[in-house]
């Protein structure tokens, strides 16, 4: 099942593996992609679907240093590079518009850009600023109602760009605790308005992005990625969070949104998203249904034989073995990853990882 073809109306795949997003901080100047980027995710081409790391939709966003942006022309041609690579190869491959809202340092902001979230209280924790080393999580500024349609306004404009890119379609990041669930999650969002104060209201933004973006590109080129109690970036699980991503994606599937992507972060050490949670939101999402967190070769295939979800996520095995698929094909040894150069910035660690073929 892993290697078997997948066909639906929004995606037609060459495989059932799904290259996670994950950050790489290679984006060096104006948090624009490169030649070198690109040469990164045509390596990986081999993936069924390939999602970018976050890539944000605003200055505003743009929280960690050197990651990627789509808010403006020249990030529309760094991309159409990597797009470019990605579908020579044969490959898909999906943008994920990530604003990191309140998990942001001012100094890694461009110029007139700022810190924002669903409140004012500073997210817990430090991150990396270059020339700085690590500092401590900067003070958003709470957005107003009316901001909160600016910011509805960027990701749909994101979204068009990314089609103008290239891109086979975008995931909408609602996990790890970035600006989307800064709104859904209770223990972060403490507004009492029209977006906070109860599950209906915290979901409010989360369906306002959607529908934006399925509005300016088509249902059948949006997914959304949730990690039900995931606790980073001081999340954390909360009363009624099951019963409230239930109800978000019941919403996301009447929208006839590409698919779902269920993160399960048990592996990096937040509570398990239980077998039946996984399997209920699997029966409400009518879509393609991914699923992600601590998957090998046997796990994977035995969810998608057991009918648990239509594609598997890998992060870190693709990120070190840019021929994972055939690498998996084989029962071939992985390459082991190099912590140390994740977010180094250059090719090491990065474009060097050996393929078989070498």
């Amino acid at each position: 099942m892993l290697f078997a073809a997948l066909d639906t109306p929004a995606l037609k795949l060459s495989n059932r593996t799904v290259m996670a997003p994950m950050t790489r901080s290679r984006a060096v100047q104006g948090n624009t992609p490169n030649a070198l980027m690109a040469e990164y995710y045509a390596q990986r081409a081999g993936a069924g679907l390939i999602i970018t790391e976050g890539t944000s939709p605003s200055p505003d966003g743009l929280g960690y240093a050197r990651i990627p942006g789509l808010f403006n022309a020249e990030h529309v041609a760094g991309w159409k590079l990597v797009t470019d690579a990605v579908h020579a190869r044969g490959g898909k491959i999906f943008v994920q518009l990530m604003h990191t809202g309140r998990v942001s340092h001012v100094a890694n902001l461009p110029a007139g850009a700022r810190v924002v979230g669903p409140t004012d209280v500073v997210c817990p924790g430090e991150m990396w600023v270059d020339g700085q080393g690590m500092l401590p999580h900067s003070q958003p500024h709470a957005l107003t109602e009316a901001e909160i349609a600016g910011v509805v306004a960027e990701y749909a404009a994101s979204a068009t760009l990314a089609i103008e890119a290239g891109f086979d379609g975008v995931e909408l990041h609602a996990a790890n605790g970035y600006l989307i669930e800064q709104f859904l999650n209770a223990n972060v969002n403490t507004r009492t308005d029209g977006y906070g104060g109860s599950s209906v209201a915290r979901k409010r933004f989360a369906l306002e992005v959607t529908r934006a973006c399925v509005a300016a590109i088509g249902a059948s080129k949006v997914g959304m990625r949730l990690s039900p109690h995931g606790a980073f970036n001081s999340t954390g699980t909360f009363d009624h969070v099951e019963e409230q991503l239930l109800a978000l994606t019941r919403e996301l599937s009447a929208m006839g949104l590409a698919y779902l992507h269920v993160l399960d972060h048990s592996a990096m050490g937040a509570p398990a998203v239980s077998a039946s949670y996984k399997a209920v939101l699997r029966a409400a999402f009518k879509g393609v249904f991914i699923l992600a967190g601590g998957f090998d070769r046997a796990s994977a295939q035995h969810a998608l034989e057991t009918g648990h979800a239509d594609l598997i996520a890998f992060g870190r095995p693709f990120l070190a073995n840019p021929d994972l698929v055939a690498r998996l094909q084989g029962k071939t040894e992985l390459n082991a990853p190099d912590f140390s150069t994740f977010y180094s910035g250059d090719a090491k660690g990065y474009t060097d990882y050996p393929a078989l073929a070498a």
